[in-house]
C-alpha cells in the first residue's frame, strides 16, 4: 500500500478511539473498534497495535486508494449492511481490504456470481482467450491509418470437429491469413454467440468501440464457411 506524509509517533494506548481517514482524498470519520471489527482484515492489521500508516498534513491516516466506495466498506463494518449498488466496485475494495465475510456475500450476488462462476470459468476453457483479445486490438490499431474504421476477422471453432471444417474454409480465404484470429475449441455449454459477446464486452471494457457481424463470403469462399468467420469492426472517430 502506498503511503505519504509523516509517520504517526503516538503509542497505541494514546490513540484516540475516534479515527479520521484520508482515503485517496476522501475523508472519513469512524471509530477504532469499527476499523478492527473484522479480525484478519487489512484494516484490522493496520490499526492493531501501533498504527501502520502515515498521516496527511492534517494528521489523518492516509491510504493511497480511490476512496469513493470506501463508504460501503465502512457501512458494512458498522451495521453489516451489504451494498446493492456499485457491487463490482465494492467487491474490488472488499478484496483489497480483505474483508472476507463481505467478499463471500458479494460473490453470491448475481452480478459477481455470474462474472466469476459463469463467464470467467467459461473463458478459462477457451484456449489463449486473453492473448487473442490483445492480438485483435493490435491488428485493429495497425489497420486504422487514415481510416475511421478497422476490421478484424476472427475464426471460431467450438468443437474439435469444427476445427477441420474451419481449416478448410481458412485455406480458401482470399485475404491476409496472418491477420485472422482463431478462437476455440472449448468444452463448455456456452455457444459461439456467447463467446462473441464476451469478446465484444472485453474489448469495450478496454475503452474501444467495437461491433461484430457474420463475415460475408466473397466469391472465392467455400460454401457455408461463413459459419465460422466473423468480422469485428472498430470505430475510431
Amino acid at each position: 500500500m502506498s503511503v505519504s506524509g509523516k509517520q504517526l509517533s503516538s503509542s497505541p494506548q494514546g490513540l484516540s478511539p475516534i479515527v479520521q481517514l484520508n482515503i485517496g482524498g476522501e475523508i472519513y470519520t469512524t471509530t477504532l473498534n469499527t476499523l478492527k471489527r473484522c479480525s484478519g482484515s487489512k484494516l484490522y492489521d493496520l490499526f492493531n497495535g501501533q498504527p501502520k500508516l502515515r498521516t496527511d498534513s492534517e494528521g489523518r491516516f492516509f491510504i493511497d486508494r480511490d476512496g469513493k466506495h470506501f463508504r460501503y466498506i465502512l457501512e458494512y463494518l458498522r451495521t453489516n449492511q451489504v451494498p446493492t449498488e456499485c457491487v463490482k466496485e465494492v467487491y474490488k475494495e472488499a478484496l483489497f481490504y480483505d474483508i472476507e465475510p463481505l467478499v463471500k456475500i458479494l460473490e453470491e450476488s448475481p452480478v459477481i456470481f455470474g462474472e466469476i462462476v459463469g463467464r470467467k470459468q467459461f473463458l478459462a476453457r477457451v484456449p489463449n482467450y486473453s492473448e487473442n483479445i490483445e492480438v485483435m486490438i493490435r491488428i485493429a490499431r495497425a489497420e486504422v491509418v487514415a481510416s475511421r474504421y478497422s476490421n478484424v476477422i476472427v475464426c471460431v471453432a467450438r468443437t474439435e470437429d469444427d476445427v477441420g471444417k474451419c481449416h478448410d474454409a481458412f485455406n480458401s480465404l482470399h485475404m491476409d491469413k496472418e491477420s485472422v484470429v482463431k478462437f476455440g475449441p472449448w468444452k463448455a455449454s456456452p455457444g459461439i454467440t456467447d463467446l462473441l459477446d464476451c469478446i465484444k464486452a472485453d474489448i469495450q471494457q478496454k475503452g474501444y468501440s467495437v461491433t461484430y457481424m457474420t463475415y460475408v463470403a466473397d466469391k472465392g469462399f467455400l460454401s457455408k464457411s461463413y459459419d465460422y468467420f466473423y468480422k469485428f469492426v472498430f470505430t475510431w472517430w
